[in-house]
């Protein structure tokens, strides 16, 4: 099955200037380098994003500069909306349909912890606020609250909630899903290191970190899964597997926005509470890139 929003979605980091604002011409120049570089489209504004750290204001202004790069060029651009606060999610939703947006990324709630029957009731509240596709977003080691198989199979009966982006590394529970979910329902790998497990398994795609550096060499390994090439996926995944890990190797975005720098990309600063990469970290991800031939 094809991925509703794509095979490659980059989960985009948010450029800054130096002075720690919000980088509008970078993000825009990012956003066309990833589109000429395998992503079919983009997640503005996700953890990847530093969406914590972002106003409303900055979350408007980055949704439009990417969403008018994006139409123009003929990709797509999903707006993570989700928070804590059901109330602010079906604001930043609303905001995200009005400046353009083609879906909503919905985290579940972090840090208040809602007990399944709440999760359920505050996904439908924020899928009955909007027209727009929901992507919902399982990451319990980020949120500590995972979203159940079976309130993923409620939220899936909502005509609009369309996909899951699955961080829990768990593939007999993926497997399950893909058998038991509706089959318009679609399943997109949360983490580069999985997507070849989960496309195995009948996942349509992957929100990719990674692919800021190599979208076009996961896109190659996607459409050879999809063509019975297994072996030749698989090498790819190994080959590019170092660079998963070393992306990884400390609180992302942390190591992404040095790779960016090392690149030649658009990222700048981490905004408070995270901080640059540390030399070690640094020589971790300098040292995959070049294993990779990015460098």
């Amino acid at each position: 099955m094809e991925g509703m929003f794509g095979s490659v979605v980059t989960a985009m980091a948010t450029p800054f200037m130096p002075d720690g604002s919000l980088d509008v011409d970078g993000a825009q120049t990012l956003a066309r380098h990833l589109f000429a570089h395998g992503s079919d489209g983009v997640v503005a504004a996700g953890t990847t994003g530093e969406s914590p750290t972002l106003s409303h204001d900055e979350k408007r202004a980055l949704f439009e500069a990417v969403i008018e790069v994006a139409h123009d060029a003929g990709k797509q651009v999903v707006c993570g909306t989700g928070t804590y606060n059901t109330a602010e999610s079906i604001e930043l939703t609303r905001m995200a349909e009005a400046c353009g947006a083609d879906g909503a990324l919905v985290v579940t709630p972090y840090y208040n912890k809602p007990p399944q029957r709440a999760l359920e009731q505050h996904f439908r509240m924020i899928a009955e606020s909007t027209s727009l596709p929901i992507i919902l977003y399982n990451i319990p080691g980020r949120t500590g609250t995972r979203i159940e198989h079976a309130t993923l199979l409620h939220a899936a009966e909502v005509p609009n909630i369309v996909a899951v982006k699955d961080s829990t590394g768990d593939f007999d529970g993926i497997a399950k899903l893909v058998r038991e979910a509706p089959e318009d329902f679609q399943v997109y790998s949360g983490d580069d290191w999985a997507t070849f497990g989960y496309l195995c398994l009948g996942a349509v795609g992957v929100v990719s970190v990674a692919s800021h550096l190599v979208g076009e060499d996961i896109a190659r390994m996607i459409a050879l899964l999809a063509s019975g090439d297994v072996p030749g996926a698989r090498a790819i995944h190994q080959r590019l597997s170092p660079l998963f890990a070393a992306l990884f190797c400390t609180t992302s975005p942390i190591p992404l926005k040095a790779a960016l720098e090392m690149a030649g990309l658009p990222g700048g600063p981490l905004r408070a509470p995270l901080f640059a990469a540390t030399e070690e970290e640094r020589a971790k991800v300098e040292g995959a890139l070049r294993g990779i031939g990015v460098l």
